[in-house]
């Protein structure tokens, strides 16, 4: 049972740290189930809370077992019904046990409630529930984002087989007309991306568990594609995924390499590493389930600042991809805190009947329903970060990308974060470009005309000012708001590239930079010009010398 009371404390707990909803999970050191089990079952849940709420009131367990809270009876409910293997937990717990007592009606409920929406399987159920649950009125579209791994397959191979009975449009806004037929979008921004409808489940598909499509927002993909520049075929060294997990970019980067050539394995390596061993565990999965084990080398529990760049192991080393921890702050929907709903519990609806409602009642189903709590990520980023956690939050960003400025042979670096502050983002980039090592080495954002075509034509560009409320949050009317600034060029703001959520892009908020190694500038090329002048003139100035002294005759 320890999977659902883990759950329970994920969703309930204040988390003042920030960050997103998996990596707290992932850093929550008090969990005694794996961290992977508790995250798919709260999202998994998250996705059916409006039908399980509706079987669980009118199944009335809730008033048939009072030690069941709103929320423990949902994600308990959700395995009963959903779970291949049911309640992960023995027969004979009590817990189990108070939910299998009731097991046909909650059967008979959950049929009715498919019946109701004129669906004719579970997955047209889960569809419909997801069709419901798209905001009223919104005309943002944040599907599901699916990249093909070229490292198995092809874009070609999956149109003709996974994706072969589904429409193609050409808008996002598309994917959520409310009928039957299948739509799908390719996008026009990152290769082998397409979009279908939110809540589409393609865990269960063939595809998905051989490893020929990967489940991947939009956003992230942009790093290790701008990673690549203009060239569509890698003709650089190795490449270094410096904050690795879970994976999705390191595939990213395998799945790149592979393109023009399936047949071919790559003669670049992949390194790519993560310094929590949990979640290095979780690296070499993915890499593995891509098929990329033949020449990705995970690094497990490796701090990327604790890499020497002298390593010889690193000698060929010229690209380096870097998503270090960063706030958070533009996460949206599937790694956002889900906010469930639950059922009404008897004591809810003795208030309903005018009973006064004791302190600190059902105070899990307020945390999990959304209303305000520290449990919110996105509210937390937004409105309550502390300034001083997201100064060292861009110290520690600075100081990994300076360390990958340091490698002998690197040549491209992209930066990026999952944050929509200045302080994270911009600023990071100007800091970058003043420190010692890019001046030494010849560092320079990557020019917008440099970038991959996808991305050239990408609209959202860097922002040169943010405005912060005199209570350290983003200022909604200006009033009472302090100005922050970066003294970026027009052209290095162009670099840089962001998304925003409530767009028509379909993404949350994100930030990412490129960064090129131009030799001719750096101030290493230019001493050693320097030096070379200098000695040319002193060996010319000793050669007149010598010839002055041969006409003393």
């Amino acid at each position: 049972m320890s999977l659902y009371y883990d759950a329970v404390k994920i969703l309930t707990s204040p988390s003042p740290t920030g960050g997103s909803f998996k990596s707290r999970i992932y850093n929550e050191r008090g969990l005694k189930a794996a961290p992977a089990q508790v995250y798919a079952l709260i999202t998994e849940a998250s996705k059916w809370d409006t039908v399980l709420k509706e079987v669980i009131e009118n199944a009335g367990i809730l008033k048939l077992e009072p030690k069941l809270s709103p929320l423990l009876a949902l994600l308990l409910v959700h395995d009963h019904l959903l779970a291949k293997r049911g309640i992960a937990a023995p027969a004979s717990h009590p817990t189990r046990q108070a939910i299998e007592r009731h097991k046909t009606r909650l059967k008979g409920e959950f049929i009715k409630a498919r019946v109701r929406r004129g669906c004719a399987s579970v997955e047209d159920l889960k569809a419909a529930v997801q069709r419901e649950k798209q905001p009223q009125g919104s005309t943002a579209v944040y599907p599901r984002w699916i990249r093909i791994n070229n490292v198995r397959t092809t874009a070609k191979k999956q149109f003709d087989s996974t994706f072969a009975s589904y429409t193609h449009v050409t808008s996002l806004s598309e994917l959520v007309v409310k009928d039957d037929t299948k739509r799908i979008f390719v996008d026009p921004n990152i290769p082998d991306l397409v979009a279908v409808p939110p809540g589409v489940d393609f865990t269960a598909s063939a595809a998905y568990k051989n490893g020929e499509i990967i489940l991947q927002d939009k956003a992230s993909c942009f790093p290790a594609y701008l990673l690549f520049g203009r060239g569509e075929v890698w003709d650089g060294g190795d490449l270094v995924d410096g904050c690795a997990a879970p994976g999705n970019k390191t595939t990213h980067l395998a799945s790149l390499l592979c393109k023009r050539d399936q047949k071919k394995r790559p003669k670049q390596r992949i390194v790519s590493m993560d310094a929590s061993q949990v979640r290095a565990k979780t690296l070499q999965k993915m890499v593995s389930a891509a098929g990329a084990d033949g020449f990705v080398t995970v690094l497990p529990g490796q701090d990327f600042l604790a890499l020497d760049p002298e390593d010889e192991r690193f000698e060929r080393v010229s690209a380096l991809l870097l998503d270090p921890s960063c706030s958070g702050s533009g996460i949206i929907g599937r790694d956002d805190v889900p906010k469930l709903v639950l059922p009404v519990s008897p004591a809810e609806e003795r208030k309903k009947q005018g009973k006064k409602r004791k302190r600190g009642q059902d105070e899990t189903e307020v945390a999990a329903t959304g209303s305000p709590s520290a449990t919110d990520e996105n509210e937390m980023a937004n409105t309550h970060l502390d300034p001083e956690r997201l100064a060292k939050l861009s110290n520690l960003q600075t100081r990994i990308v300076e360390h990958a400025m340091s490698f002998p042979a690197a040549t491209r670096i992209t930066y990026s974060t999952c944050s929509i502050h200045l302080t994270e983002n911009e600023a990071v980039v100007e800091r970058l470009l003043a420190s010692e090592v890019a001046k030494r080495r010849g560092w320079r954002i990557m020019r917008r005309d440099e970038q991959p075509e996808g991305l050239r034509t990408w609209k959202h560009r860097g922002v040169r000012t943010e405005t912060r409320s005199s209570g350290d949050s983003l200022a909604q009317d200006g009033t009472q708001s302090q100005e922050l600034k970066v003294n970026l060029t027009d052209e290095e703001l162009d670099g840089c590239l962001r998304c925003f959520a409530g767009d028509d892009g379909g993404t949350g908020g994100f930030f990412v930079a490129g960064f090129v190694r131009d030799e001719g500038q750096s101030e290493e090329r230019v001493s050693s010009r320097n030096g070379h002048k200098d000695e040319s003139k002193s060996e010319d100035e000793d050669e007149d010398e010598d010839e002055w002294d041969g006409f003393s005759d």
